[in-house]
Formats: C-alpha cells, sequence, structure tokens
C-alpha cells in the first residue's frame, strides 16, 4: 500500500508539472544564454543595412527579466534611428526597436527590494531603449507592465511610446482642461488615436489633421469625430482650413497644439493660438525622407527653411513653445513608471492596430509606415 501511495504520488507531481510546463511555455534557466532571432544594423544611414540574423543572448542580469516577444511596435524613431537622424541614434552597431510586448520566460537575481516580482509565463508589455526588434530581450524589470487580460499582445505593443508620448504632452505639458480647444496633427497615427482617446476623457474639443483623404473614414470609426472636425492637410491654404475649423466648433484659438509633422504646418498653428495657448512639439514628420537613405541636399534645404520664433514677441504673445523626446527621460524610471500608471488610470480602450506584418518582413513594414499610408499602430508579430 505504501508503494501505491508513493506511486500515486509521484503521478500526481508529474501532471501538476507537466500542467504548469504547458501553461508557461518552455523555461530555460536563468543562467543560460541562448540563441535568437535579430534585425541589425552595423550603423545608421540606410534602412538596407537592416539585416535578419542569429545571435547569442546572455543571461539575465541583476533586476533583468528575459521576455520571449510576440509583437514589436513601429515608431518613427525606428526609421529616424536607422537613417542616422535621431538625436539618441546609438553609435555603431544597433538593435532598432523601443517597444514590445510577450511572456517573460526567465528572471535575473533580484536587484532592489521593491523590486517589481515577474515569474515565467507572465504575459507582459513594456519599453526598451532599442533592441526591440528581436525574438528575445532581456529588459529592465521595472519597464515591464503586467498585459491586460483581453488585450491582444500586439495592442500590448502598441502602448507605451504613444500613449506616453500623448499622455506627457497633453497632461503633464499641456495641462489639458474641459472646453479647451485642441489641434492634433497626424490624428489617424498611433499617438495621434491615442491623444484624441485621451481628450474625449477631458471633455476638451478636437480639431484633427490628416494627410490623407482615405484615412478620414477609419478616423471617424475610431474616434466618433464629426466631418468638420478633420482636416486633410493642405500646406498651400492650412491658414485657412484651421480658421474654417475653429469656426465650427465655436473657438477662437487653439489653447493646445500636438505637433509632430512641424514644416509649412507650424507657424499657421501657431498663430492660431489662444493667448496663454501652448505649442507642444514632438516630432518632425515633414522631415521624412522618401528614399531608403537621406537626401542630405534637401534635408539642408528644409533646415535652413524650418520655422524660427522671436523669444521676446513670445512674451508680449504670451504663447508658449514646448518641446520634448521621451527618450531622454529614459534614465528617470521613478518619472517614466508614473507616467505610465497614470495613464492605466484613465482605462482607455486597447490601441487600434491597424498593420501588422511578420517579424521577418520588417523591411516591407517598415517601407509602409514611412509611406504615410498608415493608420493606428503597425507592429510586427514574432
Amino acid at each position: 500500500m505504501a508503494a501505491e501511495k508513493r506511486t500515486k504520488s509521484k503521478q500526481k507531481s508529474a501532471r501538476n508539472t507537466a500542467g504548469k510546463k504547458k501553461a508557461t511555455g518552455i523555461q530555460r534557466p536563468a543562467s543560460a544564454s541562448m540563441e535568437r532571432q535579430v534585425w541589425r544594423t552595423p550603423g545608421a544611414g540606410s534602412l538596407d543595412r537592416l539585416k535578419l540574423q542569429s545571435e547569442s543572448l546572455s543571461a539575465p542580469g541583476p533586476g533583468e527579466v528575459r521576455v520571449a516577444v510576440r509583437a514589436v511596435g513601429l515608431n518613427f524613431a525606428d526609421v529616424f534611428a536607422l537613417l542616422g537622424l535621431y538625436s539618441a541614434t546609438p553609435q555603431g552597431s544597433f538593435i532598432p526597436g523601443l517597444e514590445f510586448a510577450g511572456v517573460v520566460e526567465a528572471c535575473g537575481p533580484v536587484a532592489q527590494r521593491d523590486a517589481p516580482r515577474w515569474k515565467p509565463g507572465d504575459r507582459v508589455f513594456g519599453v526598451i531603449r532599442f533592441g526591440a526588434y528581436a525574438t528575445h530581450v532581456n529588459v529592465d524589470g521595472r519597464y515591464l507592465q503586467p498585459l491586460p487580460r483581453r488585450w491582444s499582445f500586439a495592442e500590448g505593443a502598441a502602448l507605451v511610446a504613444q500613449g506616453l508620448t500623448a499622455y506627457y504632452a497633453l497632461y503633464d505639458l499641456g495641462s489639458i482642461r474641459p472646453g479647451q480647444s485642441v489641434l492634433v496633427h497626424s490624428a489617424a497615427g498611433g499617438v495621434g488615436l491615442q491623444a484624441l482617446s485621451m481628450i474625449q476623457a477631458a471633455s476638451a474639443k478636437a480639431i484633427s489633421t490628416i494627410g490623407r483623404a482615405e484615412k478620414i473614414n477609419i478616423l471617424r470609426e475610431q474616434t466618433g469625430l464629426q466631418y468638420e472636425q478633420i482636416i486633410v492637410r493642405d500646406a498651400r491654404r492650412f491658414g485657412d482650413q484651421l480658421d474654417s475649423a475653429l469656426r465650427n466648433i465655436d473657438a477662437q484659438g487653439f489653447d493646445l497644439i500636438l505637433d509632430s509633422v512641424a514644416g509649412p504646418y507650424f507657424q499657421p498653428g501657431y498663430r492660431r493660438l489662444h493667448p496663454a495657448g501652448r505649442l507642444i512639439l514632438f516630432g518632425a514628420a515633414d522631415f521624412m525622407p522618401e528614399g531608403r537613405r537621406p537626401n542630405y541636399l534637401k534635408l539642408a534645404y528644409q533646415y535652413l527653411r524650418r520655422p524660427r520664433l522671436d523669444p521676446v514677441a513670445m512674451i508680449s504673445e504670451n504663447k508658449s513653445l514646448m518641446a520634448f523626446n521621451l527618450i531622454w527621460l529614459w534614465e528617470r524610471v521613478d518619472l517614466m513608471r508614473a507616467l505610465l500608471g497614470d495613464l492605466l488610470k484613465l482605462k482607455l480602450p486597447a490601441p487600434h492596430v491597424g498593420h501588422r506584418f511578420a517579424f521577418t518582413d520588417a523591411h516591407s513594414a517598415l517601407d509602409f509606415f514611412r509611406s504615410g499610408a498608415s493608420t493606428g499602430k503597425v507592429v510586427l508579430e514574432v
């Protein structure tokens, strides 16, 4: 009888172990290195230099978590970094990518007493300072968040960069209030859609701009905006377009402008700010090269013609220009975690994922993304 009980106990233990393995997937020891696939460039300058290759990933270090990536979110920073036009572009060889979602596979030693505790099998999304274009990443566990139960990995990979950008612009810098009028450029993109959700949650009034008329329907479906709240940008008559849109929402000017385009659209918007209005600049999509490598002659021409403001005149105009790039706040873990916590408290709908590409098709995804035809988030799925 005793032998029979021991046998049953071993069988039960084996079933429990098998069940755990099935639930969490492959579990490698935290001390083991492994092979992974990555998209790596030997250096910035051209998209053509980005190649898919295999390489070894070391064991996660103290405070690090190894994540088996399931989805990678694309951002303008990826393209500008690969072209060498991004201020934070790494020197030498690097792997692009800032955000991802996946499954925890292994954890390194706990580095700090208050560090979050993760375990193999946890579904997470997170952010990394370059390196997300990979099948596996080692990342500081403090930059991870649990993936909401009903969200897909693609939706998780669509939140952090866009959501934090929109939140920091509207709430931390913009101090958005009910009833204010807000202009959002590139409104059908990832940041734009997130910003419009937040503007609606804040009971403010939105005017949106897009670069192509075919994006109108998806923008209305995702946000409920009326036709008169949507502008298809035309550089030659953009000022008149803004005046018409302001009349449609019964506003004399804008309290906030979220500008990710710059170029010929900057000055018309700035001139239509209310006194005490704020223009918040966080991108320059107008500088996006058309080819797979920079046209430095054209870029020099655009640079020389870039908008200029007189800081002394700004005093009497009582207007503000603010600019930011969240990657320079990367080391401020406390701030980044606080911003993300505040963003999640808004309980906004899952981000809209407009386009999905296979991980091995990163070049097609990047070409499509920079074409200006995308809506919502573009993701690579592993």
